[in-house]
């Protein structure tokens, strides 16, 4: 049998929680999901996903939330010229 070692982790406990939901979708304990990541970490010399946001924040979800709305607003003035927007801009000041 193989010598096992011991990893003592410390997080925040709604994120153990969310975790353990995630996994155990899978049928994985979050042990046996960090062995995996392990592994995986191991075979690729590397973090086995790519860092980036995966979830917009609540001001760009408001943001896009109201390019939405104005996309679709007749009443909102567009603009295929950007020569005409810059004028409009000027004559506003």
């Amino acid at each position: 049998m193989p010598k096992t070692a011991s990893l003592n982790v410390r997080l925040d406990s709604e994120i153990k929680r969310n975790a353990e939901a995630v996994y155990s979708r899978y049928g994985l304990s979050l042990a046996e999901a960090v062995t995996v990541f392990l592994h995986q970490s191991c075979n690729i010399g590397g973090l086995p996903f790519e860092l980036r946001p995966s979830r917009p924040n609540a001001e760009s979800l408001a943001a896009m939330a109201e390019a939405e709305r104005i996309s679709r607003d007749p009443t909102v003035k567009g603009y295929r010229d950007m020569n005409l927007l810059f004028r409009d801009l000027d004559d506003d000041e």
